[in-house]
């Protein structure tokens, strides 16, 4: 995307727009970091005025180039450009930078802003997440592009910081990136050598460069980061080599600044009024205006309208001839870029019958995941090394590897890189990405997690081995925190299933749920298959909980419950056992499936009231993990089994009733809450010497 010959332009001035607009919105917030739009900004021209190929009014064109601004603190060098290009950002937009109800953030957020692709502000996210684009357009390309003109065809930018690339994810992600060979991947590196506390020298002394030339990386290095020519050829350079680009360009944090340029003052705090004067005057600006777009700028930057406008013509033509030649392969394409499900995708998922053989439910899963694989061909993703554990491949679906683009994604052991590319996956369009590791390094890569829950992205964790049932590995690996931990999280659906097939019943909701992502927490030991749950779990478990059974009288018909069960994960079957025997004593026993706490809360207050009766408050909670929530559902009247420490290496067939995780303890808990005797948190003493269970349980009023 050259300037047309015909135009003079002062590229210079353009450059200086850039920056005195990030300067302004800033200092109008009072809040915000100024330095790095100052220093970034050519880098920054150059790539959009000259190579990014995007069209402002269209900016769901699915064929444009992305960008990411890994850097997020240095939001006001995007806005300012999309404002200038020609998006829907207006300027008082800019001017409300950082304010209650505006589309300008302190950091960006995707779905807020016209053009901006990713969530990003936590270091080394974005820079992930650009990996995950380069790849969903690797794979999407070769799933349709034919020997003639591409449909797919588009590159992956991003300007990174040093901060970026200290970060654990983005040296995951790198190492990742080189393996894999993205050669439709540049990064920008703004190299200004300032961090947040001062210089980066107090804290890093590596040949950056050197590193990425090691994970196999193209590099490249701008020692003028003011070099307009110079950026361009590196650029150039980047595009014509078939690995992933990193270029170091030089930059000074804060250029322009008499006083701040180069220091870490021009980090993250407005320059202040006599500063911005100054800094106006170097740049040869009249220092009392602010929010000034001089018209030659303005209209050198809108050509991006018309140039994308064209660009996208050209696509639609291409796609209209795509689509006489391969009608079929272009209605596919439609439908994975508008994200809609295929007609009759859930024919073949597999039932348990009542009665039938048990199975862990990560065995399950990956029967559900051959048959939705065949129907689904957006499914796409794998494991952070654990695929065998997990149970995660798409068989015979091939692996994406330097030279090929298979289904099958070998993360290795990253899981925060993992969850990370997931989310650029996502972001890309035209696939539902999932990933797969123990529910005890979903920890691991948490901050991803949070990310996909705040950007709404449609994402699927596959988490196993998910309690203190997973044995002998012992407490590290047994996950007690992490219910808790993950259902606090704003936009995330936690599913927890209780047998065969509620974890159908899990994937169905989990390639339904569009908007947020899905987490499935599964097992490693077998469960048996619960009756009434072939009939019931899609829409219970859809509902996030269900009646699964209710109370009967003695003449088997169903009345009020004496006291109510709730159970999820391999807890259900020890809760339908409990029921069993409380029943045969004459008491009337509801058991309350709830595999997701946010389906159930999202259902309305009349389903939950007849699910859970508020006058029925004598309730006993079984999950094996911490009780924090549970009163929740429980109230003030009943009690909650749980797990209020960490577990111990044994195998799970021991471990369960040691922690009082057994049929006849859960009826016995059940009888007293009945009487009055017992409530608030049951959890079981473990004495780690002790080879045998404790003998009675501690109760915490």
């Amino acid at each position: 995307m050259s300037p047309s010959p015909t135009v003079q332009v002062d590229h210079q001035l353009a450059v200086d727009t850039i920056r005195t607009l990030s300067i302004d919105g800033v200092q109008q917030a009072n809040s915000g970091h100024p330095g790095a739009p100052m220093g970034a900004a050519p880098m920054a021209y150059v790539l959009w005025t000259r190579f990014l190929r995007h069209c402002p009014t269209r900016p769901d064109w699915f064929d444009r180039d992305r960008f990411v601004l890994s850097a997020g603190h240095a939001s006001m060098l995007l806005y300012s450009l999309l404002h200038l290009t020609g998006y829907d950002l207006s300027l008082d937009e800019l001017k409300a930078f950082r304010q209650l109800g505006s589309r300008t953030p302190g950091h960006p957020e995707y779905g807020l802003t016209p053009g901006v692709e990713a969530t990003t502000g936590p270091l080394g996210q974005g820079f992930t997440n650009a990996v995950g684009m380069a790849i969903a357009e690797r794979r999407l390309a070769a799933e349709f592009d034919t020997d003639g003109e591409p449909v797919i065809d588009h590159w992956t930018y991003c300007i990174c910081s040093d901060g970026d690339l200290q970060e654990g994810i983005a040296s995951e992600a790198a190492s990742l990136a080189g393996h894999l060979r993205l050669g439709k991947l540049v990064m920008l590196y703004d190299d200004n050598g300032i961090q947040l506390d001062g210089p980066t020298s107090m804290a890093w002394s590596e040949d950056v460069l050197a590193r990425f030339d090691a994970y196999g990386w193209h590099t490249l290095r701008v020692e003028d980061g003011n070099d307009l020519d110079s950026i361009e050829a590196a650029i150039t350079a980047a595009r014509a080599d078939d690995r992933p680009s990193l270029i170091a360009v030089r930059t000074h944090i804060g250029f322009g600044s008499p006083n701040r340029q180069d220091t870490q003052k021009a980090h993250g705090a407005p320059l202040g009024p006599e500063e911005v004067r100054l800094t106006k005057e170097a740049y040869g600006w009249d220092p009392d205006r602010t929010f000034y777009i001089p018209d030659g700028s303005l209209a050198h930057f809108r050509e991006a309208v018309t140039t994308g406008e064209a660009l996208v013509a050209a696509w639609d033509q291409r796609v209209a001839a795509y689509a006489a030649a391969h009608p079929d392969r272009a209605a596919e394409l439609r439908r994975r870029i508008a994200g809609e499900l295929p007609e009759g995708w859930t024919a073949d998922l597999p039932s348990y019958p009542d009665g039938s053989d048990g199975f862990a439910t990560r065995q399950v899963s990956q029967a559900t995941l051959q048959v939705l694989g065949a129907a689904l061909p957006e499914l796409f993703g794998g494991a952070a090394d654990l695929s065998e554990s997990n149970l995660t491949d798409i068989k015979g679906a091939g692996d994406l590897t330097p030279t090929e683009a298979g289904r099958n994604i070998r993360f290795g052991v990253r899981e925060h890189a993992m969850g990370g590319i997931a989310n650029g996956i996502a972001y890309h369009g035209g696939f539902i990405p999932y990933v797969a590791t123990f529910l005890t390094f979903s920890d691991y890569m948490r901050g991803s997690v949070r990310l996909a829950a705040l950007s709404g992205l449609h994402v699927v964790y596959v988490w196993t081995h998910d309690s203190i049932g997973l044995g002998e590995d012992g407490p590290t690996h047994q996950p007690v925190e992490h219910y808790a931990a993950l259902r606090a999280m704003p936009g995330l659906t936690f599913v927890r299933p209780g047998d065969p097939n509620e974890t159908v019943a899990a994937w169905r909701l989990a390639v339904e749920q569009r908007h947020g992502p899905v987490a499935l927490a599964l097992t490693r030991q077998k469960l048996p298959v619960l009756d009434g749950t072939a009939a019931k779990a899609a829409e219970g478990v859809a509902r996030g909980g269900y009646i699964l059974a209710d109370a009967t009288d003695a003449a088997g018909t169903p009345t009020a419950p004496d006291v109510i069960l709730i159970a999820t994960g391999s807890e259900l079957s020890l809760a339908m056992a409990a029921r069993a025997e409380l029943t045969a004593e004459g008491i009337r026993t509801r058991l309350v499936s709830l595999p997701s706490w946010e389906r159930f809360e999202a259902q309305s207050k009349e389903y939950r009231d007849q699910v859970l009766p508020p006058e029925e408050t004598l309730r006993v909670s079984i999950e094996a993990g911490v009780s924090l929530g549970w009163d929740r559902w429980v109230g003030s009247e009943g009690a909650i089994i749980a797990i209020d420490r960490f577990g111990a290496s044994a195998p799970a067939g021991q471990l369960f009733p040691a922690f009082g995780f057994s049929p006849g303890h859960v009826a016995s808990v059940a009888r007293r809450v009945m009487v009055g005797d017992l409530r608030g948190v049951v959890s079981a003493p473990f004495d780690h010497q002790a080879p045998a269970a404790p003998s009675a349980p501690e109760v915490h009023a």
